[in-house]
């Protein structure tokens, strides 16, 4: 057995932590996404890329269960979130684009609001809230109004948000969007180390993260599945992966 094949068996044994099954959105005539179908194990980061407009947001609304599907299944850790939506979200953690912070409160203000609005007794509360709070390097601005707060520690505001009662898995959706290069370093680094135990899908179009980050890319186009593989069967560097998505989602591709 090759060294790649003994990487996908091993990864193949562990438990699937986020399913797609089949996934499609339909609105009225116009087509999200069809028949969209993978799995992130275990201890993965996976990038899922796609142009704009290829589906990746409604697929991973879908997979969260803040949209339903028109036709098949989301599972997040063995939980059908159609059904079971309450079991699996206390396993998730989700990062939208354009996360839900209140800009007249400070981070330690929205982070006490939740944990208290999930029911979290008052000592987990503050251990919880001490930890993400030094895992998103929020120390210094703890106290200040969001709305005060530049793009970058919104972002991370955000993240500290989702990682608040311990999940095990993460759906982050363009973590880094809009981030300068200094911003965008420091929240990969954050994602780096959260990737050591946690299992997360990643939502972006900046190719050096994939590069840095991912063991693996499911890429769709046009609502489509149209790869799911190790980033180096894309390539090995940033040009390299350029050119396979340019392949795989331009026009010439899809016609």
């Amino acid at each position: 057995m090759t060294q790649k094949s003994k990487e996908k068996s091993d990864l193949q044994s562990r438990p699937a932590m986020i399913e797609a099954v089949s996934l499609s959105k339909f609105y009225g005539i116009f087509t999200a996404c069809r028949d969209v179908s993978f799995k992130v194990h275990e201890g993965e980061l996976v990038a899922f890329l796609g142009p704009n407009g290829a589906g990746k947001s409604t697929t991973m609304k879908m997979l969260t269960g803040y949209l339903a599907p028109s036709e098949g299944v989301a599972k997040i850790a063995g939980h059908d979130m159609a059904t079971d939506r309450i079991a699996g979200s206390m396993r998730l953690g989700y990062l939208p684009e354009s996360g839900p912070l209140y800009p007249d409160m400070t981070p330690h203000g929205l982070l006490h609001f939740f944990a208290s609005a999930r029911g979290m007794t008052k000592v987990n509360r503050e251990e919880r809230i001490e930890a993400v709070v030094d895992i998103c390097h929020l120390g210094s601005v703890i106290h200040k109004p969001i709305s005060k707060l530049s793009k970058g520690y919104r972002q991370r505001v955000g993240l500290a948000h989702a990682l608040l009662h311990e999940p095990d898995v993460l759906i982050l959706d363009e973590p880094t969007a809009g981030l300068d290069p200094n911003q965008i370093r420091e929240v990969r680094e954050v994602l780096r180390k959260l990737g050591e135990k946690k299992t997360i899908l990643l939502s972006t179009h900046i190719l050096q993260e994939v590069e840095a980050m991912a063991s693996r890319v499911v890429l769709i186009n046009e609502g489509r599945l149209v790869f799911d593989g190790p980033v180096r069967d894309l390539g090995t560097d940033s040009r390299e992966l350029e050119e396979a998505f340019h392949r795989r989602t331009s026009t010439e591709a899809v016609a």
